[in-house]
């Protein structure tokens, strides 16, 4: 029974590592444009798995906070709304990038200081 709690456990702190980085894992691909379900597809092809269910919601808010622009594709048999960076949108990525590689360093540092794992 411990076993099973401590996956669940293992499993939601995860989930919870994974939600700090799907913004900027999103914004990474969206230097040049891309519909939704492209966005998904390139994401998991790079080993991040995100869901619809995730993503468009993300999308939407992204936009209302101006880092994305979006255009309606209506001439190809099904339309697609097609999303990317605004310029707002790549000062944001840019800030974000340094901010998550010194997150990175920081805690490269704290976790491998002598006696930890």
């Amino acid at each position: 029974m411990e076993s099973k709690n401590t996956d669940a456990l293992f499993d939601s702190l995860v989930l919870e590592l994974r939600r700090g980085t799907i913004i900027i894992s999103v914004l990474s691909q969206l230097k040049k444009q891309q519909y939704g379900y492209s966005l998904i597809v390139r994401l998991q092809e790079k080993g991040v798995e995100i869901d619809a269910g995730t993503l468009y919601p993300l999308l939407r808010r992204l936009e209302k906070q101006e880092l994305l622009e979006s255009n309606w594709d209506v001439e190809s048999a099904k339309p697609r709304k097609y999303y990317k960076l605004s310029a707002y949108g790549n000062t944001i990525y840019d800030k974000l990038c340094q901010h998550w590689t010194e997150m990175v360093r920081k805690m490269d540092q704290l976790m491998n200081e002598e006696g930890v794992n």
